[in-house]
This record gives structure tokens, C-alpha cells and sequence, in this order.
């Protein structure tokens, strides 16, 4: 298991099913395993005639393209890392992550991406547009360099060349970054397709990012190993409109969400539903507490089994997983049992926990990160007792199903995205007429929990929540927005001076309703 390789799995599946569909344009084209395979190397091949090295870091922003999916996996085929970045970031957020993972070239679409690409500039970092016009046709470079497929076939990849960076959300700092290794992705990829019997019969359409490890791994590279298909929306992003028209049209089997994601297609289907749907294995929700209510109503409306997981990106994605009914029950309000790698609920001393004693869920195994980048504090925290410590809080039934029930961390996670406080305090603290400003998690019932904030203008200025939002806007990616600005002379601290975000939160809500305090879910 220690010798296996993302690309050695790849290339595999593409030798074992050369013929059968591997990734379709949603309307446009489709691509066999093989076909796939050879543009991959294609574009390998100029990434290497482009300057890149093994161990160069290649950073790539672009919607939900084919595009992308080939140029993912050309920086990995060249051996170097990379480094996936969401197309709707700030210029300044795009600085950041291009500076932190010391990218060597940004990759973009032929319509560029504006922010990323004024960035990069800044940076003295070259931006390249990569284009695909039509199957036959190979992926053709902005900067023109020439193809020599030999440096890419004397290529070797290793288990531990470092494939995959991508950043996480901190609580207590700037976002962390994490590298997965093609050992830790080969291994997160085979859990995957074990736990859900994934084989060449099967098809899924991706409706998540792909620069995040949910869509990525749990959706496409995992259907690609396993020999199936995947379909990518022709608008290069989820569209609830051609969901199910996708979904029919390419014999999909089942598909991966977040509970925002299931929740639109709920109500999609209950306000304008379609004339059949497809007979489903099984509908996966992952990356955030889907609700046994809408659990409930997505099996009912759609005659299928709904099988809720738990996963984060030091894992590679994957750590526990609700198993499908041949195998087994599946429990809502549980993210099931461990797939894959070792699992322990821990208390403060670093001791194994009994059935419904709940602690600190842990884990180890070949999926799991070694560590964060140039971060020696958090991987002191991270790595304890011999184990990787989530932050998450939770508990073993007597079955062996994992219930979490809260987070030691203070991330606020909007459907499924993860937003750190922190980095949205310190856009908010540097607005010229704020003095303070704290941002905090509230329950929302479409995204689970969205963004408020409370804010102390400077002495003798009067400021309107637009004008903060206003500035939010041009300062933060819009899902890192708040909903809410309180504006106020008075934010709770402890005794001590410190703020505690869920008293604060309390605080503002008491104010305007009877809302419950936020239950920060995993």
C-alpha cells in the first residue's frame, strides 16, 4: 500500500478501461480513460517545456472545467504540487495564498481571472491561460511552449512527492496550509471507492468546487481510479436547472453534496419537479451536519439510500462514512464508521475513550497530512499522543458510529464552507473608522451557520452597516461576507479582557430574537 501513486492509479484504470467514458462536458464532449490519460500527459509535457520542476508549486484557479481537471493532474504528472485557489477570491486573498505556498506559475482560463491574474503580477509570478477547444484537439497554452512527450515518459512519480496544496481555515491565525502527498491521495481515493463499491458502472455529476477535496477526490478522482465517469456542468459550476437534466442524460448512479447543495435540490423538486428521476445507488452529503429531517426528505423524495460522512482536508478528505445497506445500517444524525484509517475519541490526557464518552476525535493512517506548512505551533497542537487531533468533539455508539456533537475550533461553516473569524476580523479591523470588530457563527437553516458581526466605530464617527458591508464586499470573497452588522458601543469580553465568540454571539442574538446559541456542528 506504501508504493501506490495517484498517477500509478490513474494510469491503471485508463489501461483496464481504455474505451469507457471517463469525463464529459455536460452538452459538449465526452472523453475516454485513455483520451483522458493522453491529454494529461500532453499537458505535462508542456508544463516541463514551460520551466516546471519536480517540486515547483503551480497554482490554478478556474470554475468546474475540463480545463482544469487536465491541468490538475499535468502539474502532478511533472511531480510538482498543486496548489487549487477558489476563482472568486479578492486580489489581496489571491496574494496571500500565492505567497504562501511560493507558487511558480498561475494557471488560468482563457477568460483569465482578473484578481488572480493583478496578483500574480504583483508577485512577479507569470500567468498562463490553458484552452481545450473540442475533444480532439489537445490543451494549448497561452505562452506557446513546445511538447516533447519524452520528459514526461522517463517521469517517475513517488509516493511521497508532495501533490496537493491546499489551505485550511484557522482559528487563531492567518489560513494554514496542508500538503497531501500522492501517497495520501492514493489512499484517500481507495477508501473512497472501497466504502461505496464504486466500479466502471458507475457515473456522477460533479456539483462541487473543485478546488476543494470534497469535489475533488470524493466526486471526480475517485470515480476516475475506479474506471466510471464523471460529468462536468456545461456552466463550469452547479446549476439546480440542469442538475437532473445531467443527471439522466449521462446515467448518473449517484452524486456528493453539501447539505446546502441537497437542500436546493429539495426544494427544487418540491416547487418544479422533473417528469422521472433516476433509480440512484446511493446520494453521499458530506462537510457538514446534514439535518435527519432533510436527511429524511431527500430519501423519500428521491427513493434512495442517503449516506452522511465525515471528512477535512488533512485527511485527504475521507475519515468516517455511513456504509451502503448491504453492508450495513445507516444512522442519521451519525457521520457513520471509520473508513480506511485509525480512529479514537481521546480525552485531555491522551486516553482512549469508551463508547458514548465523548472527547476529541483523532485519527492516523496513510491518508493523513504530515503536517502544515511552516507552522511548528499548530503541528505541535495537531499532532499529540501519536495521533492527528480534528478539533472536532465527538463519540463512539455501541455500534462503532461516530456522533459529533460540536468544535473545539471556532470556524464558522457556511454550507460546508470553512471560514476562519479571525480573517474576517482582520479585513473588518482594517477599515479606517472601526476601532473593533468581532465576527461570530449564527444557525441559519439554508447554510446551517452564516456570518454576523459586531462593530465599534472610532469615537465621534457614525457609520451605516452598508457602508460596512459595502467594504466587506470589496475585501472579501462573498462567501466570507457577513449577513449581519451590529453596529454597537459594547462587545462582551470575560473577566480576563478576552472575547469569546460564542457570548458574543448570544449577546447579539438575545437582541433580536429568541434565537438559540449558535451550535457550532461539524
Amino acid at each position: 500500500m506504501e508504493t501506490v501513486t495517484l498517477t500509478g492509479l490513474l494510469k491503471k484504470a485508463a489501461a483496464e478501461f481504455p474505451l469507457r467514458r471517463a469525463v464529459s462536458v455536460a452538452g459538449k464532449f465526452d472523453l475516454t480513460h485513455a483520451r483522458f490519460q493522453q491529454l494529461v500527459d500532453h499537458a505535462a509535457s508542456l508544463l516541463i517545456a514551460s520551466g516546471i520542476n519536480s517540486g515547483d508549486v503551480v497554482a490554478l484557479t478556474f470554475p468546474n472545467t475540463v480545463e482544469f481537471v487536465i491541468m490538475f493532474l499535468a502539474v502532478i504528472r511533472c511531480r510538482a504540487t498543486a496548489a487549487p485557489l477558489n476563482p472568486s477570491y479578492t486580489a489581496e486573498e489571491f496574494e496571500f495564498y500565492l505567497y504562501d505556498s511560493e507558487s511558480k506559475l498561475l494557471l488560468v482560463p482563457a477568460e483569465g481571472i482578473k484578481p488572480a491574474q493583478a496578483a500574480a503580477s504583483k508577485l512577479n509570478i507569470p500567468h498562463v491561460s490553458a484552452t481545450l477547444h473540442h475533444e480532439t484537439s489537445k490543451i494549448i497554452l497561452s505562452s506557446n511552449p513546445e511538447s516533447n512527450l519524452d520528459s514526461v515518459n522517463t517521469l517517475v512519480n513517488d509516493p511521497a512527492d508532495i501533490s496537493l496544496f491546499l489551505h485550511t481555515s484557522g482559528t487563531t491565525s492567518r489560513p494554514k496550509g496542508v500538503s497531501l502527498t500522492q501517497l495520501n491521495l492514493a489512499t484517500s481515493v481507495l477508501n473512497i471507492k472501497s466504502v461505496y463499491k464504486l466500479t466502471e458502472s458507475d457515473s456522477t455529476v460533479i456539483v462541487l468546487p473543485l478546488f476543494h477535496v470534497h469535489g475533488l477526490l470524493a466526486g471526480f478522482l475517485s470515480s476516475l481510479i475506479s474506471g466510471a465517469a464523471v460529468t462536468l456542468p456545461a456552466a463550469g459550476r452547479f446549476s439546480a436547472s440542469t442538475f437532473w437534466t445531467d443527471m439522466i442524460k449521462y446515467n448518473a448512479t449517484w452524486y456528493t453534496a453539501v447539505p446546502t447543495i441537497h437542500q436546493i435540490i429539495l426544494d427544487r423538486h418540491e416547487s418544479k419537479p422533473e417528469q422521472s428521476y433516476p433509480k440512484l445507488r446511493f446520494i453521499r452529503s458530506c462537510s457538514a451536519s446534514l439535518a435527519p429531517s432533510i436527511l429524511a426528505r431527500l430519501e423519500a423524495a428521491f427513493g434512495t439510500p442517503v449516506l452522511e460522512a465525515y471528512a477535512m482536508t488533512e485527511a485527504s478528505h475521507l475519515m468516517a462514512s455511513n456504509p451502503l445497506p448491504e453492508c450495513g445500517p445507516h444512522k442519521a444524525g451519525s457521520v457513520g464508521k471509520p473508513v480506511g484509517q485509525e480512529m479514537a475519541i481521546l480525552n485531555e490526557k491522551g486516553e482512549i475513550q469508551p463508547a458514548d464518552a465523548k472527547g476529541e476525535v483523532c485519527i492516523r493512517g496513510l491518508n493523513v497530512t504530515k503536517g502544515y506548512k511552516n507552522n511548528p505551533e499548530a503541528n505541535k497542537t495537531a499532532f499529540l499522543f501519536g495521533w492527528f487531533h480534528t478539533g472536532d468533539v465527538g463519540f463512539f455508539d455501541s455500534d462503532g458510529y461516530l456522533h459529533l456533537v460540536g468544535r473545539i475550533k471556532e470556524l464558522i461553516n457556511r454550507g460546508g464552507e470553512k471560514i476562519s473569524p479571525i480573517e474576517v476580523d482582520a479585513v473588518l479591523l482594517a477599515h479606517p473608522d472601526l476601532a473593533q470588530a468581532v465576527s461570530f457563527g449564527v444557525p441559519d437553516e439554508k447554510y446551517g451557520e452564516e456570518i454576523n458581526c459586531a462593530v465599534i466605530p472610532k469615537e465621534g464617527v457614525s457609520l451605516k452597516e452598508e457602508e460596512v458591508l459595502q467594504y466587506c464586499k470589496k475585501n472579501l470573497a462573498s462567501f466570507k461576507v457577513p449577513k449581519k452588522v451590529f453596529i454597537t458601543d459594547f462587545v462582551p469580553k470575560t473577566a480576563t479582557g478576552k472575547i469569546q465568540r460564542r457570548i458574543v454571539a448570544e449577546h447579539f442574538l438575545a437582541q433580536i430574537s429568541a434565537a438559540k446559541v449558535p451550535k457550532f456542528g461539524a
